[in-house]
């Protein structure tokens, strides 16, 4: 059995290596980017993980690309270099969604047991769990695989290839073979918790409403529309590797060894792509070419309970910084990150075997970044690159 790793997100504002809002800066003329220091950022130092980077960055009109070399190899890293992007496919299952709700063909606030009848075991899942709650990762679903025995890096390595659908996703977590089968986490909307298991019932969703696959709905919808024409979701059924030029990505074998894990399997929502096309759908979301304002405001809500305020985050983790801290940072799709000038950039981390990329972007698209980082270890914690890339593009 194959497990998708996610990334750490213990606290939203490590996302982007920023702290808690402080006193916004005095006004006056932007300051340019420090190209230097940009490229001083994301050269890659022992103890980083990491065997590459690619990054680009907006900011006050101008535009920065940048590349680091595969430390592994020697080789040189084209700025254009694809790379996996993980769960950064999750706000275009989101948007997908949204644009269906936007077209009466699902009501975000029906349950998931109404749109797919048996799908939840009703001997564990009694309490209706909504569309909304899937998105805005407040369903309580189990994870994905929860409960499954650990497996070992080389065992990681083999399975790389494996394609998993969002059936036997969803089979194989709610009704596993040979140990007990999970049940809620949660009541349903009473807290929040990063859950990708929520995102294959989605894309379980998305197939069953539009009669079409995964791969079809994101080419037509976003990819062709924003001319995203380097974004890939991966072929069904068969393991591909990153279109060239790539970002390589490794991952250590038990020995040691590093193996380049370009060529994976992954599940139907699995794409491979660059940063300029990345920084094309963040654009293309933001400025309403993808939805409507009802739909888009979507993206920059937090849950609330009764009281009015933030959902707390489930087991005490840390989903914010400062006043915010230990509360809902995950709108639907998106989460939010706050900047030491009081400002908050919106975007998605993702993770790949190989790979932990990201995208953030302020509201008005004035501040944007997109990076990708290839592993060179078993990287659990957010890469350290992405920090110091951040802290330079953004933190003053």
């Amino acid at each position: 059995m194959r497990r998708f790793p996610a990334l750490s997100l213990t606290t939203a504002a490590l996302v982007l290596g920023v702290v808690a809002p402080a006193q916004a800066a005095t006004a006056g003329p932007p300051a340019p980017l420090d190209r230097a220091a940009l490229r001083e950022a994301i050269a890659v130092r022992p103890g980083d993980g990491a065997a590459g980077v690619v990054a680009e960055v907006h900011k006050n009109g101008q535009t920065w690309r940048g590349a680091s070399g595969d430390i592994v190899t020697g080789r040189r890293v084209s700025p254009d270099a694809h790379f996996r992007i993980g769960s950064i496919s999750k706000p275009m299952e989101a948007v997908i969604l949204l644009q269906l709700s936007a077209e009466g063909r699902v009501d975000l606030d029906r349950s998931v047991q109404h749109y797919l009848p048996g799908l939840l075991p009703e001997d564990r899942f009694e309490e209706p769990i909504s569309v909304r709650q899937l998105l805005n990762h407040t369903s309580g679903l189990p994870q994905d695989f929860e409960g499954a025995p650990p497996t070992s890096p080389d065992e990681d390595i083999d399975r790389r290839l494996d394609y998993v659908t969002f059936d036997e996703v969803i089979r194989q977590t709610l009704r596993p073979e040979g140990r007990p089968a999970p049940g809620p986490r949660f009541h349903p909307g009473t807290r929040q918790e990063y859950n990708s298991f929520g995102y294959r019932v989605a894309g379980k969703l998305i197939e069953e409403i539009t009669g079409h696959s995964y791969q079809y709905e994101v080419t037509a919808r976003i990819l062709k529309p924003l001319k995203m024409r380097e974004t890939r979701a991966v072929a069904p059924g068969r393991s591909t590797p990153v279109p060239r030029p790539y970002l390589p990505g490794y991952q250590p074998k038990g020995n040691g060894e590093l193996v380049d894990v370009n060529v994976q399997g992954g599940l139907p929502a699995s794409m491979t792509s660059t940063t300029g096309d990345l920084d094309r759908f963040i654009s293309g979301l933001f400025d309403g070419r993808l939805l409507r304002p009802a739909q888009a405001a979507e993206l920059f809500t937090v849950p609330k309970g009764i009281d009015g305020k933030p959902l707390p985050y489930a087991n005490d983790a840390n989903c914010n910084t400062g006043r915010g801290r230990g509360t809902a940072c995950f709108s639907v799709g998106l989460m939010s990150v706050p900047l030491p000038d009081g400002s908050v950039l919106w975007g998605k981390t993702g993770s790949d075997p190989g790979y932990r990329s990201g995208v953030f972007a302020s509201r008005d698209l004035d501040r944007r970044a997109v990076y990708s980082v290839g592993t060179s270890s078993s990287l659990n914690s957010f890469p350290a690159v992405a920090q110091r890339l951040a802290l330079t593009a953004f933190g003053s």
